[in-house]
């Protein structure tokens, strides 16, 4: 594995965070193509609580972005995983999972009570996350509807991700 370095993402890194997000999703048949518009939208509404940036040879080839959750239950804080990002061209070196792995130990550190996002179960399965279609937001797929828990309280009702997932500011 090559050396890279994961940190905060700079204001000078935008540009690029779209770019890589619009170049890593175009041949994915389960994207809508607006990943990269999310991004945006919740940078907008100020719900990028954590934006991390994976840097390869000064080089940002990277990115995860984690935002507010809403439980139906009320408890908080929840937050929600993606998108992440990486560079088609350097897919397949564990730098994913490298940058889950650490926005994950992050949002833990910062007293998250977990994590929720959509995705594959055989991927995010390996960080702890489990099915959890119960929780699944309204007209969302259940079967790809996961939940990580920090804490031994079991989440009750549907989770909600931000407005900047749906197109709102």
């Amino acid at each position: 594995m090559t050396h890279f370095d994961i940190r905060p993402e700079r204001p000078s890194d935008q540009a690029t965070i779209r770019s890589l997000t619009e170049i890593a999703f175009s041949d994915m048949e389960y994207s809508d193509g607006d990943e990269q518009d999310v991004i945006d939208r919740l940078r907008a509404a100020d719900a990028l609580t954590l934006s991390l940036v994976l840097v390869e040879s000064d080089k940002v080839v990277g990115h995860i972005a984690f935002s507010p959750a809403a439980a139906g239950d009320g408890s908080e804080p929840w937050f929600a995983l993606g998108p992440v990002s990486v560079l088609p061209t350097h897919q397949r070196r564990g730098l994913g999972l490298a940058l889950i792995e650490r926005g994950l130990s992050e949002i833990k550190a910062a007293g998250a009570l977990g994590c929720i996002l959509l995705g594959n179960p055989e991927l995010y399965g390996r960080f702890g996350f489990e099915v959890a279609g119960k929780n699944a937001p309204e007209g969302m797929p259940e079967e790809f509807f996961q939940v990580k828990r920090w804490r031994d309280a079991e989440p009750v009702g549907r989770f909600e991700f931000h407005g900047g997932f749906a197109g709102e500011g």
